[in-house]
């Protein structure tokens, strides 16, 4: 069974920097390359680039914050695991769907179930909520994780201070649209929703964009469920033209993107060719005024640029071993 990692890394000082072994110039190069490429994406850019093998990294505003946007569900997933890992959830258990349930955003649940009557498997939920990023089935996993506080718990029990998520996506749209009161459940909730939004002024919802603004190794879950959750992320339908866009064809990607407004995301892991190893690849794009194809095309070369270094430069332990 492969070893895939998946980092998130919040990533990202006000300058660019190498976090390099001393005497590598090579990591110095390829900092100066995505340092090169970053303006591209418009906004400020983050990014972080770790060879799981070898441990070599390198960072790009590693001291800034940025928003997760839908990468934020990563975590998510990690605590709705941690409570499956410990006998208090089942991921068979069924779950029926309320119009409440249904929210605006990305995802088809929403599109396609105005309907009551509703029941979906935990399982059901994660995969949507991962492959397709459904935002619906998110806040549902995220209820059914404990809430907003629980996942920030455990991110820091993990080490993660970096990370925090403290809403669901409803309240994250709002807040990013300028919404103050979302409406009150009701049938046809989402379409309510809509409609709300559609009558935030354009000041308003502008000013409000601006103010917006250790899988690998297993030791977070067991080792069936850390293989459920890259599963699940390798066959992600987000984001094909971000850290997968430029790859050579068939490259396994196991990620989550995120967008919202001015800020583009892309995180996961890239398994290299041969012995070449696995590389954690993050680029976050924030308060942006380019169209989303143009953030995700500098997403996709300074992924490339990424590959191609720990592709022709791998760990000193390879390298010996392909001269024997």
């Amino acid at each position: 069974m492969r070893k895939l990692a998946l980092a998130f890394l919040v990533v990202v000082t006000g300058r660019a920097e190498a976090a390099a072994q001393v005497g590598d110039p090579g990591l110095v190069r390829l900092q100066q390359e995505i340092e090169r490429l970053a303006p591209l994406a418009g906004g400020s850019v983050g990014v972080a680039a770790v060879h799981l093998e070898s441990g070599r990294e390198v960072y790009f505003n590693r001291g800034e914050r940025f928003p997760m946007a839908s990468t934020y569900k990563v975590p998510i997933a990690v605590q709705l695991l941690t409570r499956v890992d410990r006998g208090e959830v089942r991921l068979d258990s069924l779950i029926a769907l309320t119009p409440a349930d249904l929210h605006p955003g990305s995802g088809t649940l929403t599109d396609l179930l105005d309907d009551p009557g509703v029941v979906l498997s935990l399982r059901n939920l994660v995969e949507l909520m991962l492959l397709i990023s459904d935002n619906s089935a998110t806040d549902i996993v995220l209820r059914t994780a404990g809430g907003p506080a629980a996942v920030t718990a455990r991110m820091r029990a993990l080490g993660f201070d970096g990370i925090r998520v403290d809403r669901p996506t409803v309240r994250l749209i709002a807040d990013w649209a300028g919404v103050d009161s979302i409406p009150p459940a009701a049938p046809n909730t989402a379409h309510k929703f809509q409609a709300v939004f559609e009558q935030v002024p354009d000041s308003l919802r502008m000013a409000a964009a601006r103010r917006f603004t250790r899988i690998w190794r297993k030791e977070i879950l067991r080792p069936e469920t850390s293989d459920l959750l890259l599963d699940i992320m390798l066959r992600s339908t987000t984001g094909a033209e971000r850290i997968k866009g430029l790859l050579p064809p068939e490259t396994p990607v196991s990620h989550k993107t995120g967008t919202i407004g001015g800020t583009t995301n892309d995180a996961g892991i890239v398994t290299l060719p041969g012995d070449a190893g696995h590389v954690v690849t993050v680029v976050f794009v924030k308060a942006s005024d380019k169209d989303v194809p143009e953030r995700e095309r500098a997403i996709a070369h300074i992924a490339r640029t990424i590959h191609d270094y720990f592709l022709f430069n791998p760990a000193p332990s390879a390298a010996r071993a392909r001269n024997r």
